[in-house]
């Protein structure tokens, strides 16, 4: 089905979504997305999770030039700064 055209694919209800923040401590960027992604996952009754760059040395190489990232079902969303509109409309579908 990753290859069906997005026309035929099923919207995904939210409670099958994951948003995950990609962040590193003392990143103020970072705790700025996290309220964004807390309220807005909140709302919407969508899971998230957390994964510190330190802790992940894939990660690290991928993104430590763009923390805080925000991924949407395993796929880059958004880097820096997270907008809660563009968010919600994403995982609201």
């Amino acid at each position: 089905m990753a290859h069906m055209s997005p026309l035929f694919r099923r919207k995904a209800a939210p409670h099958e979504r994951v948003v995950t923040l990609i962040r590193k401590s003392g990143c103020h960027l970072c705790d700025d997305a996290e309220r964004v992604i807390e309220k807005v996952c909140t709302e919407l009754g969508v899971p998230w999770e957390q994964k510190d760059i330190s802790e992940d040395r894939r990660l690290y190489d991928e993104y430590w030039e763009q923390i805080p990232v925000v991924l949407v079902d395993g796929r880059q969303h958004t880097f820096w700064r997270v907008d809660e509109d563009r968010l919600r409309k994403e995982l609201a579908g």
